[in-house]
């Protein structure tokens, strides 16, 4: 590079990790990636036979590296229990997670901002994520290029993984998004663009929806899955459940690191596009920015990619090194290999954590939004939808909710700064006492209820025993009709039986006015009157105040 010059990325890796809400399926027992999986040639969409489960021809060292980094009980949410349970399609046992991949988009066509020059990025795979009983899905996305202008790549990073524009500006273009996306086939043709710039479009639909709409190359993208919000049909909906940029993992081979200035790790760190020289004097959280963004074990010249260093923001996972380091670039053993493959699996967990809790916050509201306390069945409707919360939740923290990931220093230092970040552990806590504080109510609510009904089976037990004490002292039939017909037996029996189903009903619709007279009756300090006026409100017309 020559001096003065701008320094150039050799090679840019980009991952996008965007998390949805699934819309369950009404009347389906299919799972969505089962839905999605019979749509067959109606859908893009290919389900992934994985390497630890394909032909062992595919499985490569950067797999089995892969695979030891992680914990035994973070292995077998990630790959389960080995091929034959996987080809059982056994949840139990195989893997949690299914994968679906198409590859009718070969590339994308990117331009940032008017005026510079378009970007020919290869789409290196494009993938949904589904996961067992936990209604979301994540698409992941990961494209590359090379020999960029690091200010090219900045741009790129920060105004790609945009699910729709943030405003406009006062001529009317979109905003920190890229002014246009266009999906390409291996051909060259274009399969869908962006319509950020038709500002009108994304006006009136969130007039009318309070919701926002997914531009135009992110729809296509997810086709057959469409926005929950669009007028679109589709048996698979979806809604967005985090901010509107997605996170994003960014891989940068640079001739020579060292010559990046404070402002360009900044930048990249942060994810705010071309370098701003004012952000070496902001004061605040940027001060310790290397000891609170920055894991810099490997920034130094030895080692065998030396000056590599890594940044994370929870939103955003970077790492930069030089590409002239053989292992820094090796995409089988080296940085490059542990990007895509180990680093990729914390990020993934880290915002499939994130997004899960989210996703039970949101059900809770709905929950209470749609709870209407003077109709039983909304009251029903309430009731079922916490305890599904509640099962769910209970299923997702044994299956999916881990603390530590990996014991190698390097995986376990880069996932407590991704998470800290994130700060998932404070928003499980408040979920985990949001979804507590709902399930004591409901048991709260059940009890009170069982009580209620002990109390006026215990009015009606009491008022009941007069009668039956009264027949039983007197040991005989008041009526001598033994031999009697049958027939004035029966008028005998209809005489004594309806009136005593009324008594029985009518004592429980006054059970519990009756019950306070029986408190009232049982309390000494209270005088005949008092005792007795508390009877007569028995038979008060008024509301009596539900419990």
């Amino acid at each position: 590079m020559a001096e003065g010059a701008p320094p150039t990325v050799r090679q840019l890796r980009q991952v996008l990790l965007w998390p949805l809400r699934l819309i369950p399926v009404a009347q389906s027992r299919k799972a969505p990636w089962e839905i999605l999986r019979d749509m067959g040639d109606a859908s893009p969409w290919r389900e992934v036979v994985d390497e630890y489960t394909g032909e062992s021809g595919d499985f490569h060292e950067r797999h089995y590296q892969e695979f030891t980094a992680f914990l035994p009980y973070v292995q077998r949410f990630l790959y389960g229990e080995g091929r034959a349970s996987r080809q059982s399609n056994d949840p139990r046992t195989g893997s949690p997670m299914r994968v679906f991949r198409r590859r009718d988009i070969a590339q994308v066509r990117v331009l940032a901002r008017p005026g510079d020059t378009p970007l020919v990025l290869d789409i290196v795979h494009a993938d949904l994520y589904f996961f067992f009983d936990v209604d979301l899905v994540l698409l992941n996305l990961e494209v590359s290029a090379r020999d960029l202008p690091l200010r090219a790549a900045q741009e790129q990073l920060y105004r790609f993984g945009r699910a729709y524009p943030g405003g406009w500006d006062d001529d009317g273009r979109a905003q920190h998004c890229a002014q246009s996306v266009e999906w390409l086939d291996a051909q060259g043709r274009v399969l869908a663009a962006s319509d950020a710039q038709e500002r009108e479009l994304f006006l009136a639909h969130v007039c009318e929806h309070r919701a926002p709409r997914v531009a135009a190359h992110w729809a296509f993208m997810m086709q057959p899955l469409v926005s929950d919000h669009s007028g679109e049909p589709g048996p698979l909906r979806f809604r967005q459940i985090e901010y509107y940029r997605m996170p994003v993992m960014g891989y940068l081979a640079l001739d020579d690191p060292q010559a990046l200035s404070r402002a360009d790790f900044l930048a990249l760190g942060t994810v705010t596009g071309a370098t701003d020289p004012t952000l070496t004097n902001t004061q605040g959280w940027l001060a310790d920015f290397e000891r609170s963004h920055c894991y810099d074990r490997f920034w130094g010249p030895g080692g065998a990619a030396p000056f590599t260093r890594y940044l994370c923001s929870g939103h955003s996972l970077m790492v930069v090194g030089g590409a002239q380091s053989h292992f820094f670039a090796c995409r089988d053993r080296g940085v490059l290999a542990q990007f895509r493959h180990q680093h990729f699996l914390l990020f993934l967990i880290a915002h499939f954590q994130k997004a899960a809790l989210l996703m039970y916050s949101d059900r809770l509201v709905e929950a209470l939004r749609s709870l209407e306390i003077g109709n039983p069945d909304s009251v029903r409707a309430f009731k079922r939808a916490i305890r599904a919360s509640f099962e769910g939740f209970l299923r997702f923290t044994h299956r999916y909710w881990f603390h530590e990931i990996s014991d190698q220093a390097q995986v376990k230092a880069l996932w407590h700064l991704t998470s800290r970040h994130l700060e998932i552990d404070p928003l499980y806590e408040e979920v985990k006492s949001r979804i507590a504080d709902m399930s004591m109510y409901l048991e709260g609510d059940g009890l009170r209820r069982q009580a209620n009904t002990i109390v006026r089976l215990t009015v009606v037990t009491i008022f009941g025993l007069i009668g039956t004490v009264t027949s039983g002292f007197l040991g005989m039939n008041l009526i001598n009709e033994g031999d009697a017909p049958l027939a004035k037996k029966l008028v005998y029996f209809l005489a004594v039986f309806i009136p005593t189903i009324w008594l029985t009903f009518y004592t429980m619709a006054k059970s519990k006015r009756l019950s306070d007279f029986l408190d009232a009756l049982s309390d000494e300090r209270l005088s005949v009157w008092q005792k007795t006026k508390v009877l007569a409100a028995v038979w008060r017309p008024g509301t009596v105040e539900r419990d």
